[in-house]
């Protein structure tokens, strides 16, 4: 009995990072908004570089809110996605072309926003905590900081309709 060979490292971090870019590449306004992830094995963490364009309110000078709203928003909605993908990867229901073809992203049922300071005008990160993740309904928290991860400048709390497997009776 001959044993099967593990992918090469090299070839396993392609692959989930060919994961992660298909992801994203399926919705512009990430990109409008330059928002990146950053990949540590399963967890990610969303980046929102300082643009002039995200500046709300000139005089103090602040991040929009909206634009922490939908920072937020996205790297919920991102962490869900990636969940689910991460999930068929590890397990092989997935091969490399499934994982870069669009995937159906979770659809907020609500959304709620704390702000907790201002937004100040310098590169903003946030990472997403996934509390229940059933077959329909999923509660996720986000947490965004600028410099100290301490010193939180915004949360969110959110509910998503997560989308049916194709084919199946609820779609």
């Amino acid at each position: 009995m001959t044993l099967k060979r593990p992918e090469p490292v090299q070839v396993i971090k392609q692959r989930r990072d060919a994961a992660l870019s298909g992801l994203l590449s399926g919705v512009p306004y990430i990109g409008y908004l330059g928002i990146t992830f950053d990949r540590r094995g399963d967890e990610l963490t969303a980046i929102l570089p300082f643009d002039e364009k995200l500046i709300g309110n000139p005089s103090i000078p602040a991040l929009h809110g909206g634009v922490t709203a939908a920072f937020l928003e996205v790297a919920a909605i991102i962490e869900l996605a990636w969940g689910t993908l991460w999930d068929a990867m590890e397990s092989g229901q997935t091969d490399t072309s499934a994982a870069t073809a669009p995937i159906r992203l979770p659809k907020t049922i609500d959304f709620t926003v704390d702000y907790l300071r201002a937004g100040l005008p310098r590169d903003a990160y946030a990472r997403a905590r996934i509390n229940r993740s059933g077959r329909r309904y999923a509660s996720v928290h986000v947490e965004a900081w600028q410099d100290n991860r301490a010193r939180l400048f915004a949360q969110g709390t959110g509910h998503f309709l997560m989308p049916q497997p194709p084919g199946s009776p609820a779609e």
